[in-house]
């Protein structure tokens, strides 16, 4: 027998939205008041001070809509909120303790209030642990906001979501999903994998969410893969020493001298101060003289005149003329003996 409940309803069309929560309102509390008194309290900076007094009155009016008294004390250097007779929604105190959270991490109170509102959480991300060094930190921290604050304001565009980086801390203001990727883009930067390859997946994947066809499929086919090419930068050590070529001995190396025992050999040891003084002196003295002699050595090879080519020249025609003249010599000598034997015969 076919089902008689998957009929088509005349009510249920397209513009009803299915998963929409609506707004709890006190008609809702029908418990009534709450029997226990919650209350949350946090401690804010000292450079906080002056604009937490100043948008106090906006804050406590915000909250007041939702029944939660809230306290600033400026002597300790903390705020507090607490539930009252008038709070009808259990949820609200978790959210103004997020609240009072986002404020003392130097979030403008204007923007800190939409917290209130259903469907808007906060992540504040703990950065300094995930760096040992103080100077990689900050440099991969201003990593996080990029030129001019282009990197963050992608990020924020992409992910719906609004981001503060102050000090130690990144806090991050949206949805449950939007503040899930935010968390995995800003520890990923902090081990050294640069947010624009993240930010280049949150592009590709909002460009395949429009395609109704590939809405529903895996995306892995078309994300891209970045490999980590960065080398072992293992330490070389300077001088490389064959280990090979040593005989091996069960004794340890004899201990080297100390500078008192190289100052007993010397015999500097057993002079006065007067004496170490001036024999220091003589020592630097001398380092000196030898560091001037070369920088004047240095200076003076700019100055040497250069071997003129015409003399070597000269020599050379003069040796060749000798050399020509030895032989031509030799010939005439030669052919006189032979005129000669000719006019004795």
């Amino acid at each position: 027998m076919p089902s008689t409940y998957k009929k088509d309803k005349p009510w249920d069309t397209d513009d009803i939205d299915k998963w929409k929560e609506d707004a709890f309102t006190p008609d809702q509390n029908l418990g009534g008041t709450f029997s226990e008194e919650s209350s949350f309290a946090t401690l804010f900076p000292k450079y906080r001070e002056t604009y937490l007094k100043a948008s106090w009155p906006m804050i406590t009016r915000a909250l007041e809509k939702h029944g939660i008294a809230c306290t600033l004390d400026l002597v300790e250097g903390s705020m507090t909120v607490k539930t009252t007779r008038k709070t009808y929604d259990p949820a609200s105190i978790l959210n103004a303790r997020d609240l009072i959270k986002l404020l003392a991490r130097s979030v403008p109170a204007p923007q800190a209030v939409k917290i209130l509102d259903d469907g808007v959480a906060c992540d504040v991300i703990k950065i300094r642990g995930l760096v040992r060094n103080k100077e990689r930190f900050v440099k991969r921290r201003q990593r996080i906001l990029g030129p001019n604050g282009s990197t963050l304001k992608a990020l924020e565009l992409l992910t719906q979501t609004y981001i503060l980086v102050q000090g130690n801390t990144v806090s991050a203001m949206g949805g449950y999903k939007s503040l899930k990727e935010v968390r995995r883009v800003i520890e990923d930067c902090m081990a050294n994998i640069h947010p624009i390859y993240n930010i280049k997946e949150l592009m590709i994947k909002r460009e395949l969410a429009k395609d109704p066809e590939l809405k529903n499929e895996n995306w892995e086919r078309f994300l891209p893969h970045f490999k980590k090419r960065n080398l072992s930068k293992r330490r070389v050590p300077f001088k490389v020493v064959d280990k090979k070529k040593k005989v091996y001995t069960p004794f340890p190396p004899e201990q080297e001298k100390s500078k008192v025992d190289l100052q007993i050999e010397s015999g500097e040891y057993f002079l006065g101060k007067l004496a170490k003084e001036r024999a220091q002196r003589e020592k630097r003295d001398e380092v000196m003289k030898e560091k001037m002699e070369d920088r004047k050595r240095k200076r003076e090879e700019g100055y040497e005149a250069p071997k003129e080519e015409t003399e070597v020249k000269k020599k050379k025609k003069k040796k060749k003329r000798r050399e020509e003249e030895g032989v031509d010599g030799e010939v005439k000598k030669v052919k006189k003996r032979k005129t000669e034997a000719v006019e004795q015969e």
